[in-house]
């Protein structure tokens, strides 16, 4: 089955999100996602969300949740706060999607608090893709959408394998329980 059956489908059953965690057209990526050090994949996670961050400023210049998130996300990694004070700042980015209107807003924002999570367990992961495809699709349409999904599902890939490769170089303090 073509991912875009799959979308197309879940789209007539009116879900949300377009892709699931065991997605077929994710596998691939779950599977490396998977096969990465927790601190590989919280840097990926860290990336993915950074861009996500920037576009939801663009549109809501005085909303700050979003990348609070992300910054109490990478102080947690740190062991800079501890986990109920992240999991404050996540909870209201998801917060901020439920008070806005646009369907390829919110899933981004959804997409930040996923990466975010990533810092508590790598398997949040997969779900930024998830989300940030999802609002690729509301943005595009199910028309227009199959390139640049494809084209940011690449992506991915690309940059989870460059820290795969590359997260022990980067000077970054590590909480303890992230060098597990």
């Amino acid at each position: 089955m073509d991912w875009l059956d799959e979308v197309q489908s879940r789209m007539k059953r009116k879900n949300q999100i377009l892709f699931s965690k065991n997605s077929a057209y994710l596998a691939d990526l779950a599977g490396l996602i998977v096969a990465q050090t927790h601190r590989a994949t919280a840097l990926w996670a860290f990336e993915l969300a950074g861009e996500a961050v920037c576009i939801l400023l663009e549109k809501y210049p005085d909303e700050h949740r979003p990348s609070d998130a992300l910054t109490a996300s990478k102080a947690w990694a740190q062991g800079k706060v501890k986990m109920p004070t992240a999991q404050k700042a996540i909870l209201n980015c998801h917060t901020f999607a439920k008070e806005i209107t646009s369907p390829c807003d919110i899933a981004l924002c959804h997409a930040v608090g996923q990466a975010c999570g990533t810092v508590h367990a790598s398997g949040h992961a997969i779900g930024f893709p998830m989300y940030e495809l999802t609002a690729i699709i509301r943005q595009y349409g199910v028309e227009y959408c199959r390139e640049p999904v494809e084209k940011r599902k690449a992506h991915y890939i690309t940059r989870i394998k460059y820290w795969g490769e590359h997260y022990a170089s980067v000077p970054f303090e590590w909480a303890d329980f992230m060098l597990k």
